[in-house]
């Protein structure tokens, strides 16, 4: 039976997208402490910007990588599995996000060996423990911040893409794709902030909010807009694995 069903192409296929899209949510959640400086990566000077009153160079969390990813899977299972299929794996995504946190907090209440806390002093770092907490350790406060965003940007962003192909049909890929996408980081850049460090113990003021909410919203928007051309690699690329008529069966099946 087991093999029955893992011989169907249309399975095969939501595990890999399926896999791809939890990977990239978990990779992300767990590497986003660190931030760094957009234009010092890229070997630019300091661009200084000047929004809602504050100054300085564009800096993001190191998240940023593999977020891209995600939003392209949420675009490609959604169109071949649906608004369900979506919400099956962002749900599953943040129970194991969750999961990987509470044994990350967990691994942190361990009592360190004494040997193992002097390991990296020949590279700088003079306690391990101190640095392990200190990279994995992520406030409650940014973790239920990022996870309600990102249930919420789905949802968002199931919706958004439906109604698009509901009005266009088959036409216009990159409109109900990039569109959606958005859409729905739009909500997501800031709400994510809003809970996290407005809510929270930082305080930041509304001036602060809003400007690195900005800054992060232009760089999801621009990655989606420069993204578009994969979306149609990945579709061609689907439509030769599953066939014509498998490929329009699954479409028709999902957009119900």
């Amino acid at each position: 039976m087991i093999l029955d069903i893992l011989r169907h192409k249309g399975t095969r296929l939501f595990l890999i997208l399926g896999g791809f899209f939890i990977a990239n949510a978990i990779i992300a959640e767990m590497i986003g402490g660190k931030i760094f400086a957009l234009e010092a990566t890229l070997g630019m000077a300091p661009l200084n910007w000047n929004l809602f009153g504050q100054r300085g160079s564009l800096q993001f969390s190191s998240g940023v990588i593999n977020w891209p990813v995600v939003f392209i899977m949420t675009d490609i299972i959604n169109e071949y599995f649906g608004g369900r299929g979506v919400r099956l794996l962002t749900n599953l995504t943040v129970v194991l996000i969750s999961y990987g946190f509470l044994v990350i907090y967990a691994a942190m209440a361990l009592s360190p060996a004494d040997f193992w806390l002097t390991t990296g002093v020949a590279n700088g770092v003079p306690n391990m423990q101190s640095a392990f907490t200190s990279i994995f350790g992520q406030g409650l406060w940014i973790i239920a911040g990022s996870l309600t965003a990102f249930l919420v940007g789905q949802v968002l962003d199931v919706f958004i893409f439906h109604r698009i192909k509901k009005a266009t049909g088959e036409r216009f890929i990159w409109l109900r794709s990039t569109g959606s996408t958005l859409f729905s980081q739009l909500v997501d850049s800031y709400l994510v902030l809003y809970i996290a460090f407005v809510l929270g113990p930082q305080q930041w003021s509304w001036s602060l909010f809003l400007a690195v909410g900005t800054v992060n919203y232009i760089y999801k928007s621009s990655m989606a807009v420069l993204l578009t051309p994969v979306i149609y690699l990945v579709h061609a690329a689907i439509e030769r694995y599953l066939g014509h008529q498998l490929a329009a069966e699954m479409k028709a099946k999902a957009a119900e």
